[in-house]
């Protein structure tokens, strides 16, 4: 009963001194509404790196051979004239690798590049993804297929000038006309349209729609990749627990293939989503863990301002407080009672804060590319740190406020 007594007269004590309290706990709602838009962010940002960035990139359970690294990051000139001397990754790499395999997997080649799709109808979409794949890179990249068919597998061994549109070139190419069978030229050299991929939205506010995708082995070759030569080599486990295995397998029939020595370094990339994103892993436990760090010092702030709220709250209420020690009130009480007003205060602020930073997430989501996601745990956080430092900033002033003398807060002007 007392505690909910202590929370009334600090509602009470808010609502007749709005300002004062506002400015009180502007700390702490800068401090909360910090940590949760920044947090939410990055908690937004990992997800999406790690779910859809890597199934789109990578491919879920999948092994990538290229001649780099997909992600180079800190690489120097030297290490840039090496893997620049590498042997590129060939048709040939991925026929071995799938006789070799001794573990069940799909094997798949794509190479790209970019380029003008203009359609029959005399439309033209600039800045297209120009894919040449095996069929099997339908199955690891997840590429759906919503109206008609992909290419099989005797289309890309014949090399048949056949293409899948992503869905936004072919709302473009061809506005409510149904693209099936229909004809597309790629510099000057016609594709038959013989299927639409389901939308597949945006990647860091790049579309993956707007692509075309045609058999490795078609005319398609001599824009994305030389004769013989793939841009990559996709390996993907049909058991999840077979990854590492794969990679390892991978890795030894390379290795035969370039006539590498045991002691001789790899010269080509056999990765996985997990090895690829490790930079995100470091970047993202430090963010982690610097976050805290910096909302503390604006939640100190706001504790300092809120003790010396609460201290000039004790010094006008002298009286009263010698009023209840008179009649019997015992210290615990008066420093029970300055605690739970000043943990109250602090309390609202970090709601206030939580919100505010709830509905600025909701506008970073709505108005950029960057994803944020409002994890509960990171709400519970700012509520904990808002309760904690109103408790630790009410210490001083309730210990103050308990030690008066009763017949001294009685002579109190």
């Amino acid at each position: 009963m007392q505690f909910w007594e202590g929370v009334r007269l600090a509602m009470t004590q808010i609502a007749s001194q709005r300002l004062k309290s506002f400015f009180s706990v502007l700390g702490v709602i800068i401090g909360v509404m910090f940590l949760i838009v920044v947090v939410s962010v990055v908690e937004g940002m990992d997800r999406y790196i790690k779910e859809d960035f890597s199934s789109q990139i990578f491919g879920v359970n999948t092994v990538t051979v290229r001649r780099t690294p997909q992600v180079n990051i800190n690489v120097d000139a030297e290490e840039w004239r090496r893997r620049a001397r590498r042997p590129r990754i060939t048709e040939d790499d991925a026929q071995a690798i799938r006789a070799a395999l001794t573990l069940p997997a799909r094997v798949g080649v794509l190479s790209g590049g970019g380029g003008e799709v203009t359609a029959d109808n005399g439309r033209t979409v600039s800045n297209v993804q120009l894919v040449g794949a095996s069929p099997e890179i339908f199955a690891i990249r997840d590429w759906a297929v919503a109206r008609g068919r992909a290419f099989s597998p005797q289309e890309n061994e014949q090399g048949v000038p056949v293409a899948v549109l992503g869905s936004q070139t072919a709302d473009v190419l061809f506005e409510g006309i149904d693209p099936i069978g229909r004809s597309v030229r790629v510099r000057g050299f016609p594709y038959r349209v013989i299927g639409v991929l389901e939308e597949k939205g945006t990647l860091f506010g790049q579309s993956l729609d707007n692509q075309l995708v045609a058999p490795a082995r078609s005319p398609i070759r001599s824009l994305v990749a030389p004769r013989g030569f793939v841009d990559e080599v996709l390996v993907q486990a049909v058991d999840p627990g077979d990854v590492r295995p794969i990679q390892a397998e991978v890795e030894g029939i390379m290795r035969v293939r370039h006539r590498l020595r045991p002691a001789e370094p790899n010269d080509f990339a056999a990765e996985t989503a997990d090895d690829s994103l490790s930079f995100w892993d470091r970047i993202s436990t430090i963010l982690f863990t610097a976050l805290p760090g910096l909302v503390a010092i604006s939640l100190v702030v706001g504790g300092i301002v809120i003790m010396n709220i609460m201290l000039v709250s004790v010094m006008e209420r002298t009286r009263e407080i010698g009023v209840r020690k008179a009649i019997g009130a015992r210290r615990r009480d008066i420093l029970s009672q300055v605690l739970v007003e000043s943990a109250t205060l602090s309390t609202l602020g970090a709601l206030v804060g939580v919100g505010a930073g709830i509905a600025l997430a909701g506008v970073v989501r709505a108005v950029s590319p960057l994803p944020a996601v409002v994890a509960p745990q990171w709400v519970t956080l700012g509520v904990v740190l808002g309760i904690t430092v109103g408790v630790a900033a009410g210490v001083y002033p309730a210990a103050q406020a308990s030690k008066l003398d009763p017949v001294d807060a009685l002579r109190h002007e």
